[in-house]
């Protein structure tokens, strides 16, 4: 897998020479990136209902003056984006142990600085590819709870009993219906479903 070529890299550091060298960094690897001068700029994009729509990640400095770079880590993982945004702390020697502290926490990495170039983009890389992921991952779970919301309740009461590994003559009984009126309502859930077999339905279906 690659890296989306619309990823994007939110770089949020006080320090415009740093915000200016990692934009110049990242060019210089063909990633787009936007800057931030604060947690509290990126915060209220967040209090505005952002989510990742493409892949992306969150270059971010542990230090700044009014909200830190962990309390707006902790708004990202409160609102259940850190695994579609990863975070990337940027943390001076002194920070290392939290910074440590909040990979534990969820958090995808931390650079110490100074930072090698090459270490770095290529944990951004790695990065924007965990958000790919976690995005199409994401999608799919959305297309397959909209295709159940298509099905019929008797739809459903069928599908749930053909995953459960029942032939058709048991449902027809467990639902006091007939058995072609279950072979009617399982091809309609596999056509809805776009599945061919009852294995891959609930292959199709599990973790959901």
């Amino acid at each position: 897998m690659q890296v989306p070529k619309d990823a994007l890299v939110h770089i949020v550091d006080d320090d415009a020479g740093v915000r200016d060298a990692l934009s110049w960094l990242l060019r210089s690897r063909r990633l787009l990136s936007e800057g931030f001068d604060s947690a509290e700029a990126f915060d209220a994009r967040l209090q505005a209902g952002f989510v990742p729509t493409q892949a992306s990640c969150l270059l971010l400095d542990v230090r700044m003056p009014g909200m830190s770079g962990l309390e707006l880590f902790d708004q990202l993982v409160a609102r259940g984006l850190h695994q579609a945004l990863p975070v990337i702390f940027l943390t001076g020697h002194a920070d290392v142990p939290t910074a440590v502290d909040a990979v534990k926490r969820g958090a995808f990495d931390f650079c110490e600085k100074p930072f090698s170039d090459n270490a770095l983009v290529d944990r951004i890389e790695q990065a924007l590819l965990q958000s790919a992921r976690t995005l199409a991952a994401q999608q799919h779970d959305a297309l397959l709870r909209t295709r159940l919301t298509e099905l019929t309740e008797r739809e459903r009461d069928v599908m749930r009993l053909v995953v459960e590994g029942m032939p058709n003559k048991l449902i027809a009984d467990q639902l006091e219906i007939s058995v072609r009126t279950v072979e009617v309502h399982r091809a309609r859930v596999f056509d809805k479903m776009e599945v061919k077999s009852a294995v891959e339905l609930a292959n199709l279906l599990r973790g959901l």
